[in-house]
């Protein structure tokens, strides 16, 4: 089934995964991809995603910096619906040909924006709203194909639209609950201008994460690192309903963990249809860590000392793929993306050696969100206090 799906462009800004999460919470699919992404890569992506429309988000540039992150302007001539916020706003009218300047006074927090026109992605708004900006530069005037949709005390063009094609730009962030009908504003542009179907529901997603795992690992073994996260933990409860005691769950006690935790995994997990091994490594860890003091080489060493743990145990079970409860924030954190920092090294994702022994790396929940996992987990029937316990601080 090819889910409607929103791809959110991502020009570097910090609120851009909360553009991705709002979009899937009003049920429809997103996907973040590079800002200098090419028309063809779309096209590519079409054969996966029934693409209905494209979020620019902000970023800390500006469009009148040389090096600013651009957009390819043939993405334009795709058909496909376009909602600029923020620095999307801005590059989206400098393209068109529209007078981008710094503002006079910039505006960063809570402001009140004039609905000129309540259409489109404004649709059923009142004359005033109480919106989040947080800009320097701004929009002054807009070329003749292009209209006014609101305006603020700093920002003649808070909002706009093009008259004929499905173009919008804001100038503030509806993704932040501080914009009082952000979400409206959301659904307005999914439903009212993208034409999508609310089709991305978490109960599909169970039946499809579970046969993934089968059909990428067949008839073959596989080894699960368990740690009694959230991640892990569902990773784990999809991988045992996909191939029951074919997964081996392995639980390494490295020493970095809560107070009890080994006893409580094995209380939740002994009964699955799986085959559950406890190890405790602390020493072996102890020993590999002893006098490192910089994060990074610790989360290096770690990423490197749980390999060679799952592949002896794989190598006693006859495993031949790792799954990991890898999530879709994770693979970004670990990304190297140009116009908006590397946060860290992430131990399930780059921490990991590069000669490895198994297979296949199987993570079936590389595409979700951690409020998206904790829904699995309680559809899924997981303990409560599983489900609801707070992401402890990974080792390093």
């Amino acid at each position: 089934m090819k889910y409607d799906t929103i791809l959110v462009l991502d020009f570097g800004g910090q609120y851009c995964h909360l553009i991705g999460r709002r979009v899937r919470e009003h049920g429809v699919y997103s996907e973040i991809v590079p800002h200098d992404i090419t028309p063809e890569e779309i096209k590519q992506l079409s054969q996966k995603f029934n693409i209905k429309g494209l979020i620019l988000s902000g970023g800390p540039s500006s469009v009148l910096e040389k090096n600013a992150p651009k957009l390819n302007p043939k993405i334009l001539d795709l058909g496909l619906p376009v909602l600029g916020l923020c620095y999307g706003h801005q590059l989206l009218a400098y393209m068109a040909g529209g007078k981008v300047s710094p503002a006079k006074r910039r505006e960063y927090g809570a402001a009140y924006v004039t609905i000129d026109k309540p259409v489109g992605v404004l649709k059923g708004m009142s004359r005033k709203e109480k919106v989040w900006m947080s800009h320097g530069d701004t929009v002054f005037s807009l070329p003749p194909e292009y209209e006014v949709l609101a305006h603020s005390e700093n920002s003649p063009v808070a909002a706009f639209r093009h008259k004929e094609k499905p173009i919008y730009g804001l100038q503030w962030h509806p993704e932040v609950i501080h914009t009082e009908k952000g979400m409206q504003m959301l659904a307005n542009f999914l439903f009212e201008v993208c034409k999508c179907e609310a089709n991305w529901k978490m109960e599909d997603i169970v039946k499809k994460l579970v046969e993934e795992v089968k059909a990428e690992v067949g008839e073959g073994k596989a080894i699960i690192a368990l740690s009694g996260g959230i991640d892990s933990s569902v990773a784990t409860a999809i991988a045992a309903k996909a191939i029951g005691n074919r997964l081996t769950a392995v639980f390494v006690d490295h020493g970095f963990m809560r107070e009890k935790e080994p006893e409580f995994v094995k209380n939740v997990f002994q009964k699955f249809n799986l085959n559950l091994v406890m190890v405790n490594a602390k020493e072996r860890f102890f020993k590999k860590l002893r006098g490192v003091v910089d994060p990074e080489r610790k989360r290096k060493i770690i990423g490197e000392e749980f390999i060679r743990v799952f592949e002896e145990i794989a190598e006693q079970n006859g495993a031949e793929y790792l799954i990991q409860g890898t999530i879709y924030p994770d693979r970004i954190e670990s990304g190297f993306r140009k116009f908006s920092d590397k946060i860290k090294t992430h131990h399930n994702v780059a921490g990991l050696p590069t000669k490895i022994k198994f297979k296949k790396i199987v993570e079936p929940l590389r595409d979700l969100y951690k409020d998206e996992v904790r829904k699995i987990a309680a559809l899924i029937g997981l303990p409560k206090e599983l489900v609801t316990r707070q992401p402890f601080p990974g080792p390093g």
